[in-house]
């Protein structure tokens, strides 16, 4: 009896076996998005823009007044790039700093902080361009000036709480439509 009793407990215990159970990751949507094309953009500012065929540039009024500033609508992309431009009247340092002050307000968020010139002297444009990694407010923040009497600035906005790696994707596709935006810029004057 003993024996049968034992080998009921040692049955019982091995069918009581826990399961160790992990939880999945959190997933995310594939993006799928065309190839890139893109349509020029001109009206009364002093630039002309190339933008992707995805995105709608709208004018931004100030106090009902017209001005050369634009959000451009990412379209599929739930985002905004915001454009702000300048007639310069100050020196050039005084407009550089105010966009490395606002970049380095993101220090605390981001992991990296990539910049690139980026110089066409045909078109008059010096550029730079800022890439912030990390789960930051703005991924990409850039601004072009022709250093005399034009400067413009643009920060990118998700509609979306920031997480680096389901951006990601979606980073990679839009920094392709910016270099192609810096590289088609042009001032009027």
């Amino acid at each position: 009896m003993t024996k049968a009793l034992y080998i009921l407990i040692l049955i019982l215990l091995c069918s009581c076996k826990e399961e160790l159970y992990i939880p999945k990751p959190p997933t995310y949507l594939k993006l799928e998005l065309p190839g890139h094309k893109y349509s020029d953009f001109s009206d009364e500012c002093p630039y002309e823009l190339s933008v992707s065929n995805l995105f709608k540039v709208e004018a931004v009024s100030n106090g009902g007044k017209k001005t050369c500033h634009k959000d451009i609508d990412l379209g599929p992309l739930n985002g905004t790039i915001h454009l702000t431009y300048i007639d310069m009247t100050e020196p050039l340092s005084s407009y550089v700093n105010f966009v490395n002050d606002k970049i380095d307000e993101h220090k605390i968020k981001a992991t990296a902080i990539n910049d690139e010139r980026i110089i066409i002297p045909e078109n008059k444009v010096y550029c730079t361009f800022f890439e912030l990694e990390g789960n930051v407010a703005s991924p990409f923040q850039f601004y072009m000036t022709d250093s005399i009497d034009n400067f413009a600035s643009a920060v990118v906005y998700f509609n979306s709480t920031p997480n680096y790696d389901s951006l990601k994707p979606s980073l990679d596709y839009l920094k392709l439509d910016l270099e192609h935006l810096i590289n088609n810029f042009q001032w009027k004057n």
